[in-house]
């Protein structure tokens, strides 16, 4: 992994100190009063050249003031009930903190299905998520601790991966590429959990193709993975798909709903939404709320090439399972009747 050098953030700055007003003012957004910490996770993302860093970051703040992420989250998705479906299709929440204070987000990857809107409301969704760990979590998770926190772990739950998931593809590969180009290096740890055969199959495909930085990130943990997540979080911080081997992510609680981070019942979400409803009274007072998803342009990013292999193990998989041809095509296509 490259050493970053003091003299490599020195430069790093000088060259930021000439950016224009306007991308100063989300930049303050994005650093939260930690100006070297973000110029050294870009410059992490980028092997330590600045040059690239540079142009990494400038393409962001500009994709930010163009897009109006600084105000996206005093956009609130309505009505509730659409919230609620996609909620219920993208599995995502946190569970609490780790022993070190980093923030826990659960991933139900596996019976994620995305299939209760568009495309923009889901990628609104997750900006936000990432908008407010970033800008209420993780400042709170710095003053809690007393430390700066800047990063979080991640812990996906791979119950229910089916052949199917060729759907998902594309828009995790746009929610992935807005993640690695705007987001760089905020995951401390990415942990697998409830892993399937197929998961096993994709991951020793992608796994040559994923930066070695990423590949270290990455840990395949056995069953529910309870016992070796326990060693760097409390009980109640960890997750409810990692409480008993077999429980698996659900789309609809059972038991206690509080339980179910990705629940739009859950208290992250409902603090979560509520900030969003704040904010957006506090910035449209004036204004009546309109239904509408907010569009964000689609970054490019090399993603499609890891996608494509997927595809590829996917399909591979399906005929070796004796998938007909009909129903083939519906998967790859991404069609249903």
């Amino acid at each position: 992994m490259v050493l970053i050098t003091e003299e490599m953030l020195k430069q790093f700055q000088t060259m930021m100190e000439k950016i224009d007003e306007p991308l100063k003012i989300t930049y303050q957004n994005i650093h939260q009063g930690y100006p070297a910490a973000t110029l050294r996770r870009f410059l992490k993302a980028r092997d330590g050249n600045v040059s690239k860093a540079h142009k990494m970051l400038t393409d962001c703040l500009n994709w930010r003031v163009q897009n109006e992420i600084d105000n996206i989250l005093a956009k609130p998705i309505i009505p509730s009930d659409l919230y609620r479906a996609i909620r219920d299709s993208q599995l995502v929440g946190m569970s609490g903190y780790s022993k070190e204070g980093l923030p826990v987000i659960s991933i139900g990857a596996g019976l994620t299905t995305f299939d209760k809107a568009s495309i923009h409301y889901y990628v609104q969704s997750h900006i936000q998520m990432n908008e407010y760990r970033d800008r209420v979590i993780l400042p709170a998770a710095t003053k809690k601790y007393g430390r700066h926190i800047s990063t979080c772990i991640k812990v996906f739950d791979m119950t229910g991966l089916k052949l199917s998931a060729l759907n998902q593809i594309k828009l995790l590969t746009v929610i992935t590429s807005i993640d690695d180009l705007n987001y760089p290096e905020k995951t401390e740890t990415y942990f697998i959990v409830n892993a399937p055969y197929i998961f096993s199959a994709c991951w020793k495909v992608v796994k040559p193709l994923l930066h070695e930085r990423t590949r270290k990130k990455v840990q395949l943990l056995s069953g529910c993975g309870k016992d070796e997540l326990l060693k760097i979080m409390d009980n109640d911080s960890l997750p409810h798909f990692c409480k008993r081997e077999g429980s698996g992510s659900t789309k609809h609680s059972t038991g206690e709903r509080i339980d179910n981070c990705f629940s739009l019942d859950h208290y992250f979400h409902q603090q979560l939404y509520s900030y969003v409803k704040e904010q957006a009274n506090i910035q449209q007072s004036d204004a009546l709320l309109k239904q509408g998803s907010f569009h964000v342009k689609f970054p490019e990013s090399d993603d499609a090439k890891i996608a494509e292999s997927i595809e590829c193990t996917l399909q591979r998989l399906g005929a070796q399972n004796g998938l007909s041809n009909s129903f083939h095509n519906v998967i790859v296509d991404g069609k249903s009747s």
